[in-house]
């Protein structure tokens, strides 16, 4: 029987990053998404979140900010540190997911925002991190600003992101494997194959590692320095805002 309810349909993002399709298309694959990453990153997904929970250095009653979080898994690993966490994403597909799995943690809370206009006051936190999210944002400019101003002076940013392999063969296959290889996975381990055609085309139209570290300097953020994980498939950028 074929449904007529659009929400069954394969919602797809475009580089034009409208919040609301953006929103429905990560709304779609929530339920498999922490799945659908394993398997395309070979599990490194889990590294890389390791890495930045290290970055972060969450202390036990601080106040973080994790923007993007999606299911909610890096907010989880800050929160088993005893800091108060705050998972915030556009996605209420994907917050009912992190807090069907994540809900009993006390210390976690869950609120839908838009990364370009934050409901929060300034100078609320401590630290704050996006993973995977600012390259979803429409005005990333604009959301690294917002993440300064709820940070308070002295505070910590971490983002860690898909960026560019520094070395040209590397670089090759990782686009042809983007590219073809990817959404394969992605509807193998059933999930919306075109979320992860986006996936792709967002990842090639991304700023390189340096780019992104002159965006977080022009938002006011000092200290700014990154290092590459995995051969640079992702970076994870640091910075601290002027106490």
């Amino acid at each position: 029987m074929t449904s007529n309810d659009p929400r069954s349909e394969p919602n797809r993002a475009d580089l034009g990053k409208d919040p609301a399709r953006v929103s429905g298309m990560f709304d779609q694959v929530a339920a498999g998404y922490d799945r659908t990453n394993t398997a395309m990153t070979f599990g490194n997904d889990v590294l890389w979140r390791a890495a930045t929970t290290r970055a972060v250095a969450p202390k036990p009653g601080e106040r973080i900010l994790d923007l993007g979080a999606g299911t909610a898994s890096s907010s989880a690993s800050l929160a088993r540190s005893g800091a108060r966490v705050v998972a915030a994403d556009f996605s209420p597909g994907m917050l009912a997911e992190g807090e069907r799995r994540h809900g009993s943690m006390r210390n976690l809370s869950f609120v839908q925002a838009d990364a370009t206009a934050l409901p929060f006051g300034d100078d609320e936190f401590d630290a704050v991190t996006m993973s995977y999210a600012l390259r979803n944002v429409n005005d990333p400019k604009k959301a690294l600003r917002e993440l300064f101003r709820v940070t308070q002076p002295g505070g910590r940013l971490v983002i860690n992101e898909f960026s560019t392999p520094p070395a040209p063969l590397f670089r090759g296959a990782y686009r042809f494997y983007n590219a073809q290889v990817l959404p394969r996975v992605a509807r193998v381990a059933g999930t919306n194959g075109e979320a992860y055609d986006y996936l792709n085309e967002s990842i090639a139209a991304w700023p390189d590692q340096k780019r992104l570290a002159e965006w977080i300097r022009e938002a006011g953020w000092i200290d700014v320095a990154y290092r590459n994980l995995t051969f640079g498939i992702v970076a994870l950028h640091r910075a601290r805002k002027p106490a």
